[in-house]
């Protein structure tokens, strides 16, 4: 079995690696910002449109708001740059949000925020792979004819990437990544040379469409209502921002000034990028609507069912390079490829804050252990198949997931800043160097700020999205919160019950005897090593127990070990119902009633076999007799191996493997054999 999963395991994410190669992963700069900003980077492929899709409510007529809307998150893209900025120098530990608001602000905030955190990076998959299988539907029909199969077939990919460790995937997404971005700034030039320069007309493929408005002539409150969910809509631009925060570790040294580079290098390309698109979609006219099949009206009549909606970026592209050209072809290839990695930021903020929470005993311990590759594997595995859910409940409909989206990194932006305004008050109280002051004083004045205007944002996000679907985000938070609270009160329950005592306890005294007892069903080999090995223990009492479910059987074991002259007492149990573990329970529950201070041993003989159907014949009684002896207290239980000739192909098998490092090596570290050290010596 071991070879049968080993071999695969080895083919998909390659050898296992040394503890000591952890450095060998850190990432450089280059590698680190495809791989920590592909989210916020790809993002600008839809949240343009989705600003569009909000105002569209309202015809063509509100479409010349999307300029200032752009302004207006351009701001809360640098405000949170900068907030961001101050995190990572003064907690460089890759903790991020969770660290920076558990310090500051007490658990049930760190909570809070790990809980909003940790739904965001699934919806983060999610939408992303939903979106990247939309972009791609347009050149391929198979793909949009099974949306769903299509985007879990991603994640898998996604995944698999993933568990080969962070480094080898960040090198395998900076390609489509930097075309993406070198491909959008192509446009963006070409569009204003175009546009400017030349005074050309671009025209988009539905600048000629008409857009029926579901509420015409909004104004008042209704239209500020509507303004301000096209500006949180446009938010999903932010998304992803924090990742770089908690990945702090997996940069090389110096990590906070690289991280911070990172981060400002990624704020400066997605607001030029964000505005670029919102402002060639103006001049080429672009329309979308939230129902295109109904609101889009070409000649008088709607476009219908059958036509399909193509994202604002593939609608300016055309535009700009032309349909079928060279460069429009290369630009959606990699739009579409870069949605698809721009999942990868999940994949990498993720496990390692599941890791810390792990540690935290907010997790399962489960999460905080490193796989072969020397990636938080649990942690991926857990955010895929969260996010495979996700897919298959909303269909992979990026517009449904969109509107369940940023509320979690809101409240993580907002909390994250509240605390670092606290740490900054805490650190000024002792800090007397005025050059140090004044830094901290202006860090203090950027996180305010990020404070304010993240919360302000909050509250547009709630009221504004809360009826289209924000409030199963908040549910998840709530799941989550839940979730770990317990495994918390769980873990800290575990550890006062098992802690020693400082002085002597009943778990540290000494039994008044030991009652052993060796469970036979035949005089043979294994019993009679299960014997030998009772006797060396120099047990109080020892006797051999059997379970009488067949008379001639029980019979003939009574004369053979008669006449073997065993020196063992043989106490046979009868059991008129066939049962083998009732009896032996009851049995050993007796002794310990009878005799509270006494310990009880039970030794089982057990088969070891090479094959894997063999376990299937074997050893199934010892098996279940364990499992409800464990629960019973006094009650040791020993297994006594007895190697059967088929083990020894399975020890044939190990050694043809042995240059293979098997699932776990890397956590149990390496093991010197003789032979090892022969060779060391030599």
């Amino acid at each position: 079995m071991s070879k049968l999963t080993d071999v695969p395991k080895r083919i998909l994410i390659g050898r296992a690696l040394r503890s000591d190669r952890l450095g060998e992963t850190l990432l450089p700069k280059r590698i680190a910002l495809p791989v920590f900003a592909s989210d916020p980077l790809s993002s600008v492929a839809y949240a343009p449109g989705e600003v569009l899709l909000v105002l569209s409510i309202a015809g063509v007529s509100a479409y010349h708001f999307s300029p200032w809307i752009a302004l207006a998150v351009v701001v809360l893209m640098f405000t949170v740059v900068a907030s961001y900025r101050q995190n990572v120098h003064a907690y460089p530990s890759g903790g991020g949000d969770y660290e920076v608001a558990n310090t500051n602000l007490g658990p049930k905030a760190g909570l809070t925020v790990a809980s909003a955190l940790l739904v965001d990076y699934v919806l983060t998959v999610a939408v992303s792979i939903s979106s990247g299988v939309e972009n791609l539907g347009s050149a391929v029909d198979f793909v949009v004819e099974h949306k769903v199969l299509s985007a879990v077939v991603m994640i898998l990919l996604l995944t698999l990437m993933n568990l080969r460790g962070v480094k080898e995937s960040g090198k395998l997404f900076a390609i489509p990544t930097y075309v993406f971005v070198v491909g959008v700034f192509i446009m963006i030039a070409w569009g204003a040379w175009q546009g400017i320069v030349l005074d050309e007309t671009m025209k988009a493929p539905t600048a000629d469409f008409e857009i029926k408005p579901e509420h015409e002539g909004i104004a008042g409150f209704a239209l500020i209502f509507l303004l301000l969910r096209a500006f949180s809509s446009g938010c999903a631009a932010l998304t992803g921002v924090e990742a770089i925060s908690n990945g702090v570790p997996a940069f090389r040294k110096p990590k906070s000034k690289n991280a911070a580079s990172t981060l400002a290098l990624m704020g400066a390309l997605a607001v030029t990028m964000f505005c670029g698109i919102i402002g060639l979609a103006m001049a080429t006219n672009v329309r979308m609507a939230e129902n295109p099949a109904e609101d889009l009206i070409v000649n008088g009549t709607p476009v219908g069912a059958d036509y399909v909606q193509n994202p604002v970026i593939s609608q300016v592209a055309e535009a700009v390079f032309g349909n079928g050209s060279f460069l429009f072809v290369v630009l959606a290839s990699a739009t579409a490829l870069v949605l698809f990695l721009a999942a990868n930021t999940a994949y990498n903020g993720f496990p390692l804050l599941g890791s810390i929470l792990a540690q935290d005993r907010y997790l399962p311990r489960q999460l905080h252990t490193r796989g072969d590759r020397l990636a938080f594997s649990n942690g991926i595995v857990l955010l895929a198949g969260a996010a495979i859910l996700l897919v298959w409940i909303y269909d992979a409909d990026s517009t449904k997931l969109i509107q369940l989206y940023i509320v979690g990194v809101f409240v993580s932006f907002t909390l994250s800043q509240i605390g670092m305004v606290r740490h900054w008050n805490r650190h000024l109280r002792t800090e007397h160097d005025p050059a140090a002051r004044r830094r901290m004083v202006r860090s203090r004045a950027i996180n305010t700020f990020g404070a304010f205007f993240t919360g302000l944002v909050l509250v547009v996000v709630l009221a504004t999205k809360f009826t289209h679907g924000a409030w199963v985000a908040l549910l998840g938070m709530v799941i989550f919160y839940g979730t770990m609270s317990a495994i918390r009160k769980h873990y800290d329950r575990v550890a006062t019950e098992i802690a020693a005592a400082e002085g002597p306890s009943d778990d540290s005294v000494r039994p008044s005897r030991v009652h052993s007892i060796v469970l036979v069903s035949k005089v043979h080999k294994p019993t009679l090593r299960a014997l030998a090995f009772a006797k060396l223990t120099r047990s109080d009492r020892l006797e051999a127990l059997s379970i009488s479910v067949d008379p001639a059987e029980t019979k003939a074991l009574r004369d053979e070990w008669e006449r073997r002259g065993i020196n063992v007492p043989l106490k046979i149990l009868d059991s008129p119902y066939r049962e083998i573990t009732r009896p032996v329970v009851e049995y050993v529950k007796g002794l310990r009633s009878e005799n509270p201070r006494d310990a009880v041993s039970v030794y089982i003989p057990e088969y070891v076999v090479g094959r894997w159907y063999e376990h299937l014949l074997h050893n199934q009684s010892a098996l279940r007799l364990k499992g409800r002896l464990l629960f019973t207290p006094g009650v040791m239980v020993t297994s006594v191996p007895y190697q059967l000739e088929s083990s020894e192909l399975a020890k044939k098998r190990a050694k043809k493997r042995q240059d293979w490092n098997a699932p776990g090596a890397v956590r149990r570290g390496p093991v010197d054999t003789p032979r090892t050290k022969d060779r060391a010596g030599k």
